[in-house]
């Protein structure tokens, strides 16, 4: 078998890449750079120059000539070979007949536990969302941020006092509003600083959140180190993360319980299924990161089926009046997902990561680039949101 053709394919907000073989098996990839993606959408092509020609089931040693031969790398390139050794290991288990999981050890679990988008640019929408999310099933509610994600054109100033009070009191409103029964994962996107997340971490551990996820920029591994040392909830962070040596290093600095590898962005499934090795040897859980379309779902549930240290699925479920209508993204254009029940969702079986596009879905959904901004500061800097 060898491959005939590799190629990027832009589609709506996401970027996959396709590789052909000559004897008629398709894989699917995707890339996780999602503010780069036109970047990445170049990678994959110039690595075809390599992987053209060769047979795709020598996935450990492509992997290595991807990331190696040039010695750069960065989140357009990672997340190319991502997209590629997806692509590569869809091949494979199509090749055999067995899903990826077979390949990788076999089954741990049947189905994973997926926590819900929580969304809503005021803490009135969170608490109506969250109360439909438990009515839907969801047992967990994650990428809920207590800072709200509010409108980016209104320049942002807030006291430190205001900050971290109105934060406490939004999470405070959620977890009154579901109870118990559900579990809060509370997205900072690196907003705060290391003592500003202090504070609000001291001021949430009452209302129980499953973990605290990138309460500052995780490029500092003192600095969250520092941060976990003086709270007493779980920090979850890694979706930013490209290689398996920054989860060592984070993992040294004990700077999290819950890593967040990002199968489309931090090697493909090769280095995710390493860095759960890595964490389960350090007593750490695994929370796949995946704000993607329905093939990075997939790939991550090959993931989870197999390794024991598995905690819970990013689900990126929709918003209505957010999302359209309000489904998985990227639902209409990639096929084999079953429906999630009851907090958890199937883990797929059918022959490689068990996902296809649908026909034609790049005529059918046009590209949408994401512009580069950033939300200005009243002062004329500028903040993370």
């Amino acid at each position: 078998m060898k491959i005939t053709k590799v190629e990027p394919l832009l589609i709506d907000r996401f970027c996959f890449a396709r590789i052909e073989t000559d004897n008629g098996i398709v894989g699917i990839g995707e890339s996780g750079a999602w503010g780069q993606l036109e970047a990445s959408a170049a990678a994959i092509a110039k690595y075809a120059d390599y992987l053209v020609g060769r047979d795709p089931r020598p996935i450990e040693h492509h992997w290595n000539v991807m990331l190696r031969a040039t010695h750069f790398s960065g989140a357009a390139i990672n997340g190319a070979v991502s997209a590629i050794d997806i692509a590569l290991w869809d091949i494979k288990g199509k090749f055999h007949g067995v899903p990826v999981y077979e390949l990788l050890g076999g089954q741990v679990r049947n189905k994973a536990r997926v926590y819900a988008h929580l969304k809503g640019r005021t803490i009135e929408q969170l608490v109506e969302e969250a109360k439909r999310l438990k009515e839907a099933g969801f047992n967990a509610l994650g990428h809920f941020n207590p800072l709200l994600n509010e409108d980016e054109s209104i320049p942002y100033f807030k006291t430190h006092a205001s900050k971290v009070e109105q934060a406490i009191e939004n999470v405070r409103l959620v977890r009154e509003a579901v109870g118990p029964e559900v579990d809060l994962c509370v997205e900072i996107h690196r907003r705060l600083t290391p003592p500003e997340a202090i504070a609000l971490a001291r001021g949430i551990e009452r209302y129980t959140p499953l973990f605290y996820e990138d309460p500052i920029r995780p490029d500092s591994f003192d600095a969250m180190g520092r941060v976990a040392d003086q709270i007493s909830i779980p920090i979850a962070t890694g979706e930013r993360f490209i290689s398996l040596h920054q989860f060592q290093n984070l993992l040294s600095k004990r700077g999290a319980e819950y890593l967040r590898p990002d199968v489309c962005m931090c090697g493909g499934i090769t280095a995710t299924k390493k860095v759960a090795a890595l964490a389960e040897a350090n007593d750490t859980m695994i929370v796949p990161h995946n704000p993607l379309s329905p093939v990075s779902t997939a790939a991550c549930l090959q993931i989870a089926a197999c390794i024991p240290n598995f905690a819970i699925q990013e689900y990126p479920s929709g918003t209505p009046g957010i999302d359209k209508n309000g489904n998985l993204l990227g639902d209409e254009m990639v096929l084999g997902l079953s429906q999630h029940e009851a907090g958890f969702i199937a883990i797929p079986s059918a022959p490689g990561i068990g996902v296809t596009l649908a026909k034609d879905a790049e005529k059918r959904f046009p590209y949408k680039p994401k512009p580069v901004q950033m939300r200005a500061h009243v002062d004329g800097s500028f903040v993370d949101q």
